[in-house]
């Protein structure tokens, strides 16, 4: 999934994250650190509903910059003054990037190359055919073991097709 309630891990036990500060720059480093591209958004409110356990972080504040929420400046591990409805959450939409990078390795087992170009081969019109990306100098194509309607959408994405 893309998206939802943000809980990280601290001291053996997971908990949730309070919204105070709580901005696109913080979900940009926690997609990051997930691994996931496309355009972060911060949810606040439990937007993806209220958890439970402990509230383990609050006044996050980040540069958008860091790697990890770990650089980022927040308040002391367990220290808040918040409640689950504050809970914070984070959007990851891949399909509002271009960095294709989280598809090579969950979608299908040939790598579509995030600094490639992706084009349309052998199709009635522009807007069908085979998929092809071009990669070390050669158009190659996609093999479908596990191709899904979502990799059809992001090679439409890229090509500029709504």
């Amino acid at each position: 999934s893309f998206e939802g309630r943000v809980e990280v891990y601290h001291d053996g036990k997971w908990g949730t994250i309070c919204d105070d500060q709580w901005d696109d720059r913080d979900a940009e480093v926690v997609c990051r650190q997930l691994g996931l591209s496309g355009n972060p958004k911060a949810l606040s409110w439990a937007h993806y509903g209220q958890g439970s356990g402990p509230i383990l972080l609050d006044e996050v504040e980040c540069s958008g910059n860091e790697l990890s929420l770990d650089q980022c400046k927040k308040s002391d591990w367990g220290q808040q003054n918040c409640d689950h409805i504050e809970d914070a959450g984070v959007s990851c939409d891949p399909f509002t990037g271009t960095d294709l990078q989280l598809y090579a390795s969950q979608m299908w087992p040939v790598l579509l190359p995030y600094y490639g170009t992706v084009r349309l081969a052998g199709g009635r019109s522009p807007s069908e055919g085979r998929v092809e990306v071009y990669y070390n100098g050669d158009w190659g194509t996609v093999c479908d073991d596990g191709w899904t309607d979502l990799g059809a959408q992001v090679v439409c994405r890229q090509l500029g097709f709504r």
